[in-house]
């Protein structure tokens, strides 16, 4: 347990170092993911989205109707930066996996592109069970991991090895089964691809020059299988131009 608060302190103080670069990311501010999030909320009355990051979701859900909408995140810059681009949200400080909010009080919560950060991944959707009422709508997306463990093993460790405050792609299975076991009705589930610039994506975490090194010899040696199930492009000079991830998005329902 001291173990995963220190991983949570170290992510918050990492993400709160690269505010402005999720708040100006391609992968975090657009895209047709984000839009079915926010529509699957459409029209609730009080929506929470955990771990907002620069508050893209928080944003969408706003102009989605949901008339009260909080973003929370355990890094306080950058719920600031999630504030200051969408003054309607309401902001506050708090670990997903333990929500400061009554039980049975949303009818909508959102959660993009971040779990995959988090140490204890059942915690949190109980949580999100815990504080929506019956009836409400869970809004899920995060990125997956291959069912095969070559290829598993492979993701997981160029994404560590990019941004140490990564804990775990998990797979589809694993996601439903978590669901499940909290009590949600999954309602509708999709895997999307989305391509990666190779480049930027390490920029984003604004990764110094010995991890971008290590990312690349584990791109130079990928396992059977990686180049086509991760679609990995390649320039004249053999280096990574970009790669494509796996995206579930799940809506369920308390």
């Amino acid at each position: 347990m001291a173990e995963d608060g220190d991983r949570k302190r170290s992510a918050a103080s990492a993400f709160g170092a690269h505010a402005d670069a999720y708040r100006d990311s391609d992968i975090h501010r657009d895209g047709d993911d984000l839009d079915r999030l926010a529509a699957w909320c459409a029209g609730a009355e009080y929506g929470l989205d955990v771990a907002t990051g620069a508050g893209h979701t928080a944003g969408a859900l706003v102009e989605a109707g949901v008339d009260r909408v909080v973003a929370a995140d355990a890094a306080p810059r950058m719920l600031a930066t999630a504030a200051a681009s969408y003054p309607a949200v309401e902001a506050v400080v708090a670990d997903a996996e333990r929500l400061p909010f009554a039980t049975d009080i949303l009818d909508a919560a959102t959660c993009r592109i971040a779990a995959h950060h988090f140490p204890d991944p059942a915690a949190f959707v109980a949580e999100v069970a815990r504080v929506l009422e019956p009836g409400g709508t869970f809004a899920f997306e995060d990125n997956v991991a291959p069912d095969e463990s070559a290829l598993d093993t492979f993701l997981n460790t160029v994404e560590r090895l990019r941004d140490p405050t990564h804990v775990r792609s998990h797979a589809v299975a694993d996601w439903l089964g978590w669901l499940e076991d909290a009590g949600f009705a999954v309602e509708a589930t999709g895997v999307v691809a989305r391509t990666l610039d190779y480049g930027t994506w390490l920029e984003t975490v604004d990764a110094p020059p010995e991890r971008r090194e290590r990312v690349a010899s584990a791109f130079a040696d990928p396992p059977d299988g990686a180049a086509e199930a991760f679609e990995i492009r390649r320039g004249d000079d053999g280096a990574v131009e970009s790669f494509a991830n796996h995206k579930l998005l799940v809506r369920a329902t308390r």
